[in-house]
């Protein structure tokens, strides 16, 4: 541990100021951090300061990184089990730190152990008021908003958590330079309709209304990742989605067969190549679907459908399906966005968007959300 006699433990519970990110329950017995770009942030006057954290896994561990006055100082592997960790020591005490832990990794689906929880804080001095940003952003979308392959050699190929992080990563980059809080609700391979490989149950809007749907198992049940979310507690001024690289990919992956019922699913395309019209239509009611339930949930939001840093195969659908919603409901308040493409200069590991590719979405989006937020 450490010499320091002037730490004090406070579980979560009694540690005054601490500002939660991201989407989760009420409680702070622990706090669990349920997705990508979620975490604590804290103002401390004091020289040194842990954090208790708990993790599981089978397959897909976690990462953290620590942020310390908007810098990014520390990204390390939290192994399974419950400790201590050290995240600054020796500082001058009465110098006002701002500290950040981010979770880096999003919720892995496929893993029923997936668990990240932070219990009690130890510190030698004081915790002050965090502030709250002017303006609130949420982030929905696939492995490219997971951050999927922003970070790590061109070369690497595995699908491992080491290769996903949050702050290399558009959404946080869009957020800080907009001086907004936000969240992020992701999954890499996942559709508006269907995912890459055409199933159809891996699609954001199914899971949309829980607090954290996405996930697997009778612990993450027990700890309330599947009850309803309360959207009045939290409401952005701006919703990101950024889905349809994926469905775009269904049609030219191999059918999916439902383990279960033994249903057959494809995304088709016809004999000259192009899109089979009526899975390209179910798309695209996907889409109108998706928006009406955004804006139940967001009644203020400002709805913008980014798209494009993988190609953009599937734009015309896009700017067909929302120009559909808007006629039908008369709600301006929707637009959609062209994201930069990536190029071989800008690519990362995994063959996805690297960190340049990111900073100019990032850039590009930004300009065109400032003006939105004036309004």
């Amino acid at each position: 541990m450490t010499h320091n006699k002037k730490l004090k433990t406070y579980p979560l519970t009694k540690a005054k100021h601490v500002k939660v990110h991201g989407r989760t329950t009420q409680t702070l017995t622990p706090l669990t951090l349920f997705w990508t770009g979620s975490g604590i942030e804290l103002n401390m006057k004091g020289s040194e300061l842990w954090i208790e954290i708990e993790a599981d896994y089978q397959v897909y561990e976690h990462w953290i990184s620590i942020v310390i006055n908007g810098a990014p100082m520390s990204r390390l592997m939290v192994t399974a089990g419950r400790h201590w960790i050290c995240l600054l020591r020796g500082m001058n005490p009465d110098m006002v730190k701002n500290v950040r832990v981010v979770k880096d990794v999003q919720p892995m689906s496929s893993d029923s152990r997936c668990l990240l929880q932070i219990h009690a804080l130890r510190v030698d001095g004081e915790l002050l008021p965090v502030t709250d940003k002017p303006h609130k952003m949420e982030f929905i979308g696939d492995s490219i908003t997971s951050g999927e392959g922003t970070i790590g050699a061109k070369e690497e190929t595995d699908w491992v958590p080491m290769l996903f992080t949050a702050l290399r990563n558009y959404t946080a980059i869009t957020a800080e330079a907009l001086n907004a809080d936000y969240r992020v609700l992701s999954q890499s391979g996942w559709g508006v309709l269907t995912s890459w490989d055409n199933n159809p149950h891996a699609n954001i809007p199914a899971y949309y209304e829980q607090v954290c749907g996405v996930l697997t198992g009778e612990k993450n049940e027990a700890l309330g990742a599947f009850s309803d979310h309360d959207f009045t507690s939290w409401q952005p001024d701006v919703v990101v989605v950024n889905l349809g690289t994926n469905d775009g990919g269904a049609f030219y992956s191999p059918a999916w067969t439902d383990p279960v019922s033994g249903k057959v699913y494809k995304q088709r395309l016809n004999e000259d190549g192009s899109f089979n019209e009526e899975d390209l239509q179910a798309f695209e009611n996907a889409i109108t679907n998706f928006l009406a339930k955004l804006r139940t949930c967001n009644p203020a939001a400002h709805i913008v459908w980014a798209y494009g840093m993988l190609g953009t195969p599937m734009m015309p659908a896009i700017y067909r399906a929302v120009g559909a919603y808007k006629k039908r409901t008369r709600d301006r308040n929707v637009s959609v966005f062209q994201l930069p493409n990536t190029t071989e200069e800008t690519i990362g590991s995994r063959s996805h968007p690297g960190l340049p590719s990111h900073t100019k979405a990032a850039d590009e989006l930004t300009g065109y959300l400032r003006e939105i937020l004036k309004n």
